[in-house]
């Protein structure tokens, strides 16, 4: 009985209000919300995983075909070097290897164990056959080599640079694969060409190690200023140090034997990294 007269009293409640059509369109908008929410917080979360990738590692993948996809990635901080590395380069660019590389360190015009190449002088010319795992950056004034092409365009520290893909071939002889890849700043006149006999990958990491330093500038070169097969002189490269904004100072070492006027040595070497003002001491044949 109760349930009787609880249906009739619920049923003449619902004549006297109003029912209107259902909310789609709400129901539409939050529903769109919710999923504009679902799509930003997954968004979020791939970009800090693309993020962390590259900040752990900056990789160069090598395709089929043997060149890499995309250039390296470069640095975001002016001048921040990691630990256990040193820098070396020319003008204002810069690029950090690590302590433990050597200098020049090649037989034959190849490396034979890693090595940061800069002021590299006359190669003799003999055979030399690549080491497997042996990684290399050459730090030149201009262009590294005549078939210097560009891939991609890219930017380091804000300077626009240009990029040739990595690519890797194989050793006639000793069947090592040797991959290189190349970076060059127009504006500053400066190239890095990375080898390595590791991975296509590592090269990618030596040229994500390029930065530029205002507050710094590279110690020129002297082996390789001489021309017309002329030993370099003493006041060609004081001219060359004036124009990088550094300091020339004269060491005489008496040397009947050599050309008056000709370099031994300069101190900092070649490719270091100093301020500008700094004194470079160069070391001269005398009579």
């Amino acid at each position: 009985m109760i349930e009787a007269k609880l249906t009739e009293l619920l049923e003449r409640a619902g004549e006297h209000v109003d029912v209107g059509p259902p909310p789609l369109d709400a129901m539409r908008a939050g529903a769109a919300r919710r999923r504009r929410r679902r799509t930003v917080a997954w968004s979020s979360v791939s970009v800090a995983a693309v993020l962390a990738v590259i900040g752990g590692t900056t990789l160069l993948t090598q395709g089929s075909s043997g060149v890499d996809p995309q250039p390296p990635v470069t640095s975001r901080s002016p001048g921040v070097v990691a630990g256990g590395t040193r820098l070396v380069g020319l003008g204002h660019a810069a690029i950090a290897v690590p302590k433990a590389w050597g200098t020049n360190q090649v037989i034959c015009g190849t490396p034979r164990t890693d090595t940061v190449l800069v002021d590299f002088g006359i190669t003799t010319l003999c055979l030399g056959l690549p080491r497997a795992g042996v990684e290399s950056v050459e730090v030149v004034r201009g262009k590294p080599k005549t078939d210097f092409h560009v891939d991609e365009s890219t930017e380091i520290d804000g300077v626009p640079a240009q990029r040739q893909r990595t690519t890797c071939s194989q050793g006639p002889i000793n069947k090592v694969t040797v991959c290189s890849g190349t970076v060059f700043i127009p504006s500053l006149d400066v190239s890095f060409q990375a080898t390595s006999s590791t991975s296509a990958e590592e090269v990618g990491r030596i040229l994500a190690r390029i930065v530029i330093v205002p507050d710094l500038v590279g110690v020129p070169g002297y082996r390789t200023i001489g021309r017309n097969g002329h030993q370099p002189q003493g006041p060609d490269y004081a001219e060359l140090l004036k124009e990088a904004g550094l300091k020339a100072e004269f060491r005489t070492r008496m040397s009947p034997g050599y050309p008056a006027g000709m370099i031994f040595s300069g101190s900092p070497a070649p490719g270091t990294m100093v301020a500008p003002g700094t004194p470079v001491t160069i070391t001269v044949a005398g009579r």
